[in-house]
């Protein structure tokens, strides 16, 4: 019977340890669709697979990867065809599902998104989970009324997946972006990107003592959440919306109502895994069309490696390190 291997979470002793395991087809978990796995990209939520107690995972051993694409081996759905380009992101992969860090994988019909026309396997995972939080993000903002010319957009953590994306799609539609970050050295990859501006999160803090900030910013792209948050709300212009998907930062939210009540600000919640499939759709569409990266700002953002290359990569993106996306090539 073919064989293929997968990254796998494991329990040594007392601590949970990432290594590259052999399995069967036959170890393949129940779905409709199998896929040959072309590429994976590594998030912030495949590394908290590998901490005791994160929430993320409740049972071992465990194959993370919370998004692939590749190419449909077969389907009892009709839906889908041996040779079709398929991608998946959020849902259970990687979470209560055996995920992409996997040379082959097997999935409900259900998860299953046809590739966009005009994305490759590799630039689909350039983009990923966090390219379509960001997306989504923007998405979102704009359906409450954002529209270049309001004003500048803040991104912050914007060298991470998600704020590196954010700041590229945003540049893209014309926005003027400015981009938060502590990483001074990075400061030329975000101009790369498409930022006008570069701040520290410092710079965003209210004076002691007041509720409110000056109004600064027409929305804002937040995948960090916790204290940063508060300061972002506190400067947004008048009925301009925060989108939040992350809490890299934090979970805690310590705000007063004002910026909602005497601004309108409206604190748009991100969900990219159970995100209806007909806005997931319609979202990858348009980062297949006008948001589609060029070469060379796949080459800014992405970096490829191996599955041999997997558990340094986890560890980086933990400690934070993680600059744009790493993608890992499985076949």
């Amino acid at each position: 019977m073919a064989t293929y291997r997968a990254l796998t979470v494991d329990w040594e002793g007392s601590s949970l340890k990432p290594d590259i395991r052999e399995y069967s087809m036959a170890d393949l978990p129940n779905g409709e669709v199998t896929i040959k796995v072309s590429y994976s990209g590594v998030n912030y939520k495949d590394g908290l697979s590998t901490i005791p107690g994160a929430g993320i995972v409740s049972q071992y051993p465990h194959v993370p990867g919370i998004d692939l694409a590749g190419i449909v081996v077969t389907s009892s759905d009709p839906s889908f065809q041996e040779g079709d380009e398929v991608l998946v992101t959020g849902y259970g992969l990687g979470a209560s599902h055996p995920g992409g860090f996997s040379e082959y994988a097997r999935v409900p019909a259900a998860w299953v998104v046809p590739m966009p026309s005009g994305l490759t396997a590799k630039a689909a995972m350039a983009i990923g989970t966090a390219g379509f939080t960001a997306a989504l993000s923007v998405h979102r903002m704009e359906e409450n009324g954002l529209n270049p010319g309001q004003g500048p957009v803040l991104v912050s953590g914007a060298t991470g997946g998600v704020g590196s994306w954010a700041v590229s799609m945003l540049a893209k539609s014309g926005y003027e972006v400015t981009a938060s970050t502590r990483k001074s050295p990075e400061i030329e990859y975000l101009k790369k990107l498409g930022a006008r501006e570069t701040i520290s999160p410092s710079e965003l803090e209210a004076p002691e003592g007041k509720s409110l900030n000056r109004e600064r910013w027409a929305g804002a792209v937040d995948p960090v959440g916790g204290p940063f948050l508060t300061h972002i709300l506190n400067s947004v212009r008048y009925g301009g919306s925060v989108a939040l998907s992350g809490f890299t930062g934090g979970a805690d939210l310590a705000s007063t109502v004002y910026p909602f009540i005497v601004r309108g600000v409206n604190l748009l919640g991100i969900d990219s895994v159970l995100c209806q499939m007909e806005v997931r759709r319609t979202v990858w569409n348009r980062i297949a069309a006008e948001w589609k990266p060029d070469e060379e700002m796949l080459n800014a953002i992405v970096q490829e490696i191996s599955i041999a290359d997997l558990p340094a990569a986890i560890a980086t993106v933990l400690q934070g390190r993680m600059r744009g996306r790493s993608i890992v090539k499985l076949s």
